[in-house]
This record gives structure tokens, C-alpha cells and sequence, in this order.
């Protein structure tokens, strides 16, 4: 260091470069890593260093629960147990189960749900919408209309009609947009610390905003 300063034609050697080069990488590991214990502390993949999409997905459906507020009058609220629900051709398979099992939200046990009418989701208190639904998008969430359901999907364009979380990749990263206003219309409150992370927040309700 004192070499450097002393001797401004000073270039660093290749160790050197190296070691600043690793010291890099492993900053923005860790600023990622704030991110992921964030959303996905408590679910944790033993022996599996790259976890597969719909793990992901899984751990983030979790943590959605810990990071929104529900109005306290919402059917979902009465029941034993905190429901997340998948509507339609379900793509997580086991995964979803196995990722929360033994968890608990709310200060209740955490119980996956498969259902196929929207009119069923009234105690789910999150709803993943597969994409096998895009079809039927606009009729869905008009029936969830004021239920108090977090709703979440990876439909293209899914905040923009009307959802309020849509999962989105950047590059081979997972991550999400938020649609603010149609989570405030139906009386959910999303903290602070999710809308830091999401990918992007959208403020209005209105379609292609």
C-alpha cells in the first residue's frame, strides 16, 4: 500500500488483482445473501446449493406471509390453520409441501391447499394462480374481489391485471413486482421491508400502469 502511494506508475500484481477481484464477488454475495435470509430465512435447502425454480417459488410464498397484514374480519382470519392455496394445474408438486412443512405463520400451522374454483379460496389467506388460468384471469380475481387474499402468480403481465404479486426473472434470478394498489384495495397492508426488495412497486390499479 505504502508503495503505491509512494510510486504512482505502481500497478498491482496479478495475486493482488485477484484477491480484489474475490473480495468483490464475495460483497455482492452477501448483499444477496441479506436478501434471501430476508425472504427465505426459516426454509432452508440441506446439501442443495442451487435451488430449483418452484423452491424458490415455495420459499417465497412463505415469506410473503410474514411481510403482509390482513384485515382482521377476513374469513381466512377465523380459521386453525394459515392456508396457502394453489389454484389450477399446480407446478410445484411435492415441493410446496415439503418446503413448509412444520412451518407456521400467523401463529398457526402453515396447510397447502389445491383447489379449482376461485369460490373456494375465501379462507386462503395466500393464492398462487397457476398459469393454466390466464384465460380466466379477469373472472378470477372479480370473484376475489375484497376477499383479503394475497394473490400471486407467474402470469406475464399478472400485476397489470389486476394481481398483486407477480414473479419475475431478471437474468437466472427469481424475484418479484408488486402491485401496491390492488394489495391496498382489498385492505392488505405489505411492509416496508418486502416493497425494499421487489424487483419494482407499482402504485395504481389501473391496467398497463
Amino acid at each position: 500500500m505504502y508503495r503505491a502511494i509512494a510510486n504512482p506508475s505502481f500497478r498491482p500484481s496479478t495475486e493482488f488483482r485477484v484477491y480484489a477481484k474475490s473480495r468483490r464477488r464475495c460483497l455482492l454475495f452477501s448483499v444477496e445473501a441479506v436478501v434471501w435470509v430476508l425472504l427465505a430465512g426459516g426454509i432452508l435447502f440441506a446439501q442443495q446449493p442451487k435451488p430449483s425454480e418452484y423452491q424458490v417459488k415455495a420459499a417465497y410464498l412463505y415469506n410473503f406471509g410474514k411481510f403482509v397484514k390482513w384485515p382482521a374480519n377476513v374469513p381466512a382470519d377465523k380459521g386453525d390453520s394459515f392456508n396457502v392455496c394453489v389454484l389450477g394445474k399446480d407446478p410445484f408438486g411435492p415441493t410446496l409441501d415439503s418446503a413448509l412443512a412444520g412451518e407456521a405463520l400467523d401463529g398457526k400451522p402453515v396447510e397447502i391447499r389445491r383447489i379449482s374454483r376461485p369460490q373456494d379460496a375465501g379462507d386462503c389467506r395466500v393464492l398462487f394462480i397457476s398459469s393454466t388460468e390466464g384465460n380466466h384471469l379477469k373472472e378470477i380475481l372479480t370473484a376475489l374481489d375484497q376477499s383479503g387474499v394475497l394473490t400471486v402468480s407467474d402470469l406475464p403481465g399478472f400485476t397489470r391485471r389486476g394481481g398483486m404479486i407477480e414473479f419475475v426473472l431478471e437474468g437466472d434470478r427469481i424475484r418479484f413486482e408488486i402491485n401496491l394498489a390492488n394489495a391496498e384495495s382489498a385492505r392488505l397492508i405489505l411492509s416496508s421491508e418486502l416493497l425494499k426488495v421487489a424487483a419494482s412497486v407499482k402504485r395504481s390499479s389501473r391496467p398497463g400502469d
